[in-house]
């Protein structure tokens, strides 16, 4: 399924369940928030996006504390959970926050180049119940590797809603 498919069911699952999404997003810049404005009608469900792609801009825009990253580094699940939690926390209209941490590289450490980490968080949820997964991106080139990122971030985004507003079988 290419980005803007991921974009329109996501849409479509927010508009179903009349819930509102924010995104934190640092590797994918703003693809994210861009590609889902794509859809017309958007403006309903979509809050926005704060694209903090710097160290520094999480800690200055998010309050997320630069212990945390000296210790776990910007690209971990625990400053996933932390951005997710935050852009949540200041945006009281929004119903769950997905954020989304990486290295695309080039210069990326070896160990971390190609990993995005996805974190997604609704409102009244703990973040120990939360979902967070490490994800190593198929492509190779940075501008692939950040669409692919755009469009897993989507993805994650409505299989959330899905698990959690349609009717299981029994």
């Amino acid at each position: 399924m290419n980005i803007l498919n991921h974009a329109r069911s996501l849409a479509d699952g927010l508009a179903k369940n009349e819930k509102r999404i924010v995104f934190a997003e640092s590797c994918t810049a703003g693809l994210v928030s861009a590609t889902l404005a794509s859809v017309p009608g958007i403006s309903n469900w979509l809050c926005g996006s704060a694209v903090v792609y710097r160290e520094q801009t999480k800690t200055q825009w998010l309050n997320i504390a630069a212990s945390l990253i000296e210790k776990h580094t910007a690209v971990s699940a625990l400053v996933t959970m932390e951005l997710a939690k935050n852009v949540l926390e200041q945006t009281p209209e929004a119903d769950l926050a997905v954020a989304v941490t990486g290295h695309l590289g080039p210069d990326a450490p070896a160990e971390l180049d190609g990993i995005i980490y996805v974190g997604v968080l609704w409102r009244g949820q703990r973040i120990a119940d939360a979902a967070v997964r490490a994800v190593r991106l198929a492509a190779s080139e940075r501008v692939e590797r950040q669409q692919e990122a755009a469009g897993i971030v989507l993805s994650d985004a409505s299989e959330s809603l899905s698990a959690k507003y349609s009717p299981r079988l029994r």
